[in-house]
């Protein structure tokens, strides 16, 4: 699903991490961890194709990150859902048209069965009813659940998570961790970005750590 052979990330000319080496199964939960500035955007952004992957090999979902094309980039977010710590959702319209928008910008016509994927990925985040809402009217909880419908509008084979409970609650941040766990389960792949040692406690699974410009795991 994912793999990193001596991959270096570069922020412009600025090395930010060195020498990766890190391979995600299809199907598992992994947490990236480190403090603020160590890398773990820095290496989310390279995953989606954000920053290039100017040395080392690296695959995601079956695309080269290292040859990746800016063409293909819109391909590679097709079969990858992004969710971020500030939820990017559009404020003038509401969480239907949020999820609409999405479908219309990678090819859905079909207005049947747009309405049936956005009721079932609201379905999936447990808001099925909030979908005439606009964001703002909404708990910073939904809001993040509405960006992880998002995420899962083109049946996507993993999940890249950058800070997502970073904005919330302790309580919300469980629940907002319980909607992810029942995704994975689903046979999604996640990799989570996080620094709330707490819900790696309580959910625990096999976690990487980005410090002094390494990334390696934590046993």
């Amino acid at each position: 699903m994912l793999e990193l052979k001596k991959a270096y990330i570069f922020q412009r000319d600025i090395l930010i991490l060195s020498d990766v080496n890190l391979k995600i199964n299809k199907g598992d939960f992994n947490y990236l961890i480190g403090k603020t500035g160590s890398g773990k955007s820095s290496l989310m952004k390279t995953l989606y194709g954000d920053l290039p992957l100017q040395q080392g090999e690296g695959h995601i979902v079956g695309f080269d990150l290292h040859k990746l094309k800016e063409k293909e980039i819109p391909f590679l977010r097709r079969k990858i859902g992004i969710v971020f710590q500030d939820f990017k959702l559009l404020n003038d319209r509401n969480v239907y048209e949020n999820l609409l928008f999405v479908l219309k910008a990678t090819g859905w016509k079909n207005k049947a069965e747009i309405d049936a994927k956005i009721e079932e990925v609201l379905t999936k985040v447990d808001i099925k009813t909030k979908g005439f809402k606009m964001p703002y009217q909404l708990s910073g909880g939904e809001q993040q659940r509405v960006a992880i419908a998002r995420a899962l509008l083109n049946n996507p084979e993993m999940i890249l998570a950058d800070e997502p409970t970073g904005n919330l609650d302790p309580k919300t941040s469980i629940e907002i961790m319980n909607v992810l766990e029942e995704i994975n389960k689903l046979g999604i792949t996640i990799l989570m970005a996080t620094h709330d040692y707490a819900l790696i406690l309580k959910f625990p699974h096999k976690t990487m750590k980005c410090e002094a410009g390494k990334v390696f795991e934590v046993v």
